[in-house]
């Protein structure tokens, strides 16, 4: 069979694979904090004996659309956006630290500052934020929560560990669409970031964006398994004319 079937293979194979993500993204455009994934693709020259004319269509290393979404207010006390580039640090299911930029904060029944996927919210320390019971909280802009038990006055019981990537200590995302640093390592906290409060950052996702790539992805595919069937037609030509010559 003509070798155009691999190269066809791995452009259909790429498509296929862009059209996932593209698919999660807009399944995500409405989850506060998402992040948009990109999906990369190079271009490798098949080496071997004579000219070098097909091309395989490999993945690259891919990253995410870092653009802050859109603020959307609410008013809740226990809803927060950072400013700038700072994420807010919570333990993974793995138990490892993990960021994110949902702020939707809540508290658990056993008393833990949660999000909104019952995840612990880390302090300065590393370590889950525990909240008195009945007790009303307030986050300040510094990230700062303070607990009001009924008539006594409130106190600080942990600061939100806020942290900024830098091109030197990245994060990416993992399976579990949390972030964690490359290294693999906590980040420092940041102690100059901010907080907007009362306030939820939207996905950065475009829907239209979005769409327009799924359509163009479709269509890529289909000529990809065109070619695959362009191959299948000149195998059954090229066997047919070998049996008449024999």
């Amino acid at each position: 069979m003509d070798r155009l079937i691999y190269t066809a293979m791995t452009g259909a194979n790429a498509a296929a694979s862009r059209q996932a993500v593209l698919s999660n993204n807009l399944a995500n455009a409405s989850t506060n904090g998402f992040r948009a994934e990109m999906a990369t693709y190079r271009a490798v020259p098949l080496r071997g004996d004579g000219a070098t004319t097909r091309v395989f269509a490999l993945e690259a290393t891919a990253g995410y659309l870092d653009t802050p979404g859109a603020a959307q207010r609410t008013d809740r006390s226990m809803d927060a956006m950072t400013t700038g580039n700072a994420w807010f640090s919570v333990q993974g299911l793995d138990g490892t630290e993990a960021y994110t930029r949902n702020g939707h904060f809540d508290v658990s029944p056993d008393g833990t500052l949660v999000t909104d996927s019952g995840l612990p919210v880390l302090a300065n320390g590393g370590s889950p934020i525990t909240v008195p019971a009945g007790a009303e909280l307030s986050i300040g802009h510094d990230g700062n929560i303070s607990a009001k038990v009924g008539n006594q006055p409130a106190n600080t019981i942990g600061r939100l560990k806020m942290v900024t990537p830098t091109a030197d200590d990245p994060i990416k995302r993992s399976d579990d669409g949390l972030f964690r640093s490359v290294s693999g390592d906590p980040l420092n906290a940041d102690e100059n970031a901010r907080l907007q409060v009362g306030a939820l950052e939207g996905s950065n996702v475009n829907p239209i964006e979005t769409m327009v790539g799924m359509i163009q992805t479709a269509r890529q595919f289909e000529a990809q398994m065109r070619l695959m069937q362009s191959a299948e037609s000149n195998d059954r030509s090229a066997g047919q004319l070998l049996g008449l010559q024999g």
